[in-house]
């Protein structure tokens, strides 16, 4: 859609889809599904890795990329380093479990790892950055 404005440029207004839903969902389902483990209801299976890499992860990124072409700092930083989360979670449990590269260096390692996203969340929760 293209427009002119009053000095004759030429305005091109962009119509997209709103990408907080795609982005809430894939953190949100995918949150849900890993504490549904945690609670001992089923295994750490490629259910949830894959849920993890593709709706956590990759879906949350391009809901991130398309908050940044809206010009939406905190929705940007969030959907992408969320995304990014995800899919490193998912490399800290495979990686070792494939044998080609050193576990996560222990529980200390994993609470460390886990502290600094909480810490993250406090921040992003402390204030809407745009």
């Amino acid at each position: 859609m293209t427009q002119t404005s009053e000095t004759g440029s030429l305005i091109v207004s962009e119509i997209t889809a709103n990408p907080a839903p795609l982005g809430l969902l894939g953190f949100g389902m995918t949150t849900v599904l890993l504490n549904l483990h945690n609670a001992g209801l089923f295994t750490l299976g490629s259910m949830i890795l894959a849920m993890g890499l593709c709706y956590g992860g990759t879906a949350q990124i391009i809901a991130g990329l398309m908050e940044w072409k809206k010009n939406n700092t905190f929705g940007m930083t969030a959907f992408l380093s969320y995304g990014l989360f995800w899919i490193s979670l998912v490399m800290l449990l495979l990686l070792p479990a494939a044998d080609l590269i050193d576990g996560t260096g222990g529980n200390i390692a994993m609470a460390s790892y886990l502290i600094m996203w909480g810490i993250f969340t406090g921040i992003m929760l402390s204030g809407h950055y745009d």
